[in-house]
């Protein structure tokens, strides 16, 4: 048989691609076992923790870091959780307090036989549970005696939240901490109602007192949408929501849109789509920063041609976490775990910065986290030409370089945070109260749960009681016109507070 130089090249090119093949199969089933029987955290695994003192450098690094944590320890807080604190300080000052005297039954037979020299106290902590009761307001008529002709004197019916309806402001408060704070839907309130306390409230009848009270809420809602556009700062991310649409024969996705700034709080917005356009309300005529992940939405709604004159002063960061998540996914590389581990000492930094508020973030990051994206960024562009990019390893070290001036925005910008974590941890009761309720009423129902949880939220993010807010927000509400309502965000409550 005579030797076909053609065919073999042809053969050998066909080999070729099938090991390239083979390799990214073999990387995709690494990577679906270990999303289905791995660690779902996104912690380091132990085989990606085995450095190997792959090189001296990050050895002394570890047993430098090692020797300064060491020396500034104190050795009462050895333990990472620490002393637990005292009962004292774990229950508020003002909280009702019962006191309750026992005397022995010696002392009640025959008292005057004993006097007190002492006693010893128990503390405990209890609870009552919620009582519904029956509030009936009179108002009483009168006429004046001397002149039967006069018109009968009434005081006013005070103002209500919800005209013509039996709902208080503190059963409209319950219901929403309960579904919104508590994650229990409001079929689970109705049961709750009808089984415990002999009340029936249908689902129906309290889903119309949210919508009512969203559309007075909305007031506040669009003075913190403009408390959040003036901070210059924003962090945007997006969870979806199913909703149910009559329209259709199943339940399709919706979106709740999220931005927050650290000083004002998180609004989120309604969409039955994930499209650009959403970005419309939020980001049109806007003027500052902005931190996403690597959706492509951003940057396409950032460079459309009507938005580039309007838009020229919008700089956009990139996410960290993100980008880490990339390289933690690749299984058996030694390179992505060493960037995992350079990533680890830049959130060591802003962890230092946390710790030490009085430390200057700009300058603190450029002396410190600039030599460690520089190694991060040789390693990438070393391993760049070496590594197939539909590989997972290829992928993420393209997903950063290809980020890598808005990844590196936070070091010339204090105000800018490493990531975008703290609006998706802002996302994550809403994610845990679509678990419970599985989906929303109507296409319109989403935009009433966006108000409700945008203040509600803002407050957890602000650390403000959400039942002290509501309450007094609730009795303002009636009487508030639409120039109040910028002195109800709830930063501007609580700084009126103090």
């Amino acid at each position: 048989m005579d030797f076909n130089r053609e065919n073999f090249d042809k053969l050998l090119a066909q080999n070729t691609d099938q090991q390239v093949e083979i390799r990214l199969l073999h990387e995709k089933v690494r990577y679906l076992m270990n999303k289905m029987f791995g660690r779902s955290s996104e912690k380091m695994t132990p085989d990606q923790m085995e450095l190997a003192f792959e090189e001296l450098r990050e050895v002394q690094d570890a047993l430098d870091e090692a020797t300064e944590k060491l020396e500034g320890l104190d050795r009462k807080e050895e333990s990472r959780r620490g002393k637990r604190k005292p009962l004292k300080e774990r229950i508020p000052d003002d909280l009702p307090t019962e006191r309750v005297v026992i005397i022995p039954d010696e002392v009640k037979a025959q008292p005057e036989q004993y006097k007190k020299i002492g006693e010893e106290t128990l503390e405990e902590l209890d609870v009552t549970p919620a009582q519904y009761f029956r509030r009936i307001i009179i108002r009483e008529k009168y006429i004046k005696v001397d002149d039967r002709s006069a018109a009968p004197v009434i005081a006013p019916a005070p103002k209500r939240l919800i005209p013509n309806s039996y709902a208080s402001a503190g059963l409209i408060r319950h219901i929403i901490l309960s579904k919104y704070c508590d994650h229990m839907p409001l079929y689970r309130q109705e049961m709750t109602l009808k089984y415990r306390h002999d009340i029936e409230v249908s689902r129906k009848t309290m889903g119309n007192w949210m919508y009512l009270i969203a559309d007075w809420l909305t007031l506040i809602y669009e003075a913190l949408r403009t408390e959040i556009r003036q901070s210059g700062y924003m962090q945007i991310d997006e969870t979806f929501i199913k909703y149910q649409d009559p329209k259709k024969d199943y339940c399709p996705n919706g979106y709740l849109w999220a931005y927050r700034s650290p000083a004002a709080g998180v609004l989120f917005e309604w969409f039955p789509s994930r499209a650009a356009e959403c970005l419309d309300p939020m980001l049109g005529g806007y003027e500052g920063y902005i931190q996403t992940d690597g959706y492509a939405a951003y940057p396409s709604w950032l460079n459309r041609p009507e938005h580039q004159t309007e838009n020229a002063a919008i700089i956009h960061a990139a996410c960290w976490a993100h980008t880490r998540r990339n390289f933690v996914e690749v299984s058996g590389n030694s390179n992505s775990r060493k960037v995992v581990k350079l990533i680890a000492k830049l959130y060591r930094i802003e962890t230092q910065l946390r710790d030490n508020p009085e430390l200057d973030r700009m300058s603190h990051r450029q002396e410190h986290a600039v030599p460690v994206l520089e190694r991060i960024k040789e390693i990438l562009d070393r391993e760049q030409a070496r590594q197939l990019p539909k590989s997972s390893f290829g992928k993420a070290i393209n997903y950063a370089l290809d980020r890598w001036p808005e990844l590196n925005l936070y070091l010339d910008h204090g105000t800018l945070e490493i990531d975008n974590n703290g609006v998706e941890n802002a996302i994550r009761p809403t994610a845990i109260g679509k678990k419970n309720f599985l989906f929303f009423g109507s296409p319109n129902s989403g935009q009433t749960s966006a108000v409700i949880y945008s203040l509600v939220e803002t407050c957890r993010k602000l650390g403000i009681n959400p039942s002290a807010y509501l309450k007094e927000l609730f009795d303002a509400l009636p009487d508030m016109n639409q120039s109040e309502a910028v002195e109800w965000t709830p930063s501007r409550w609580s700084t009126a507070q103090s």
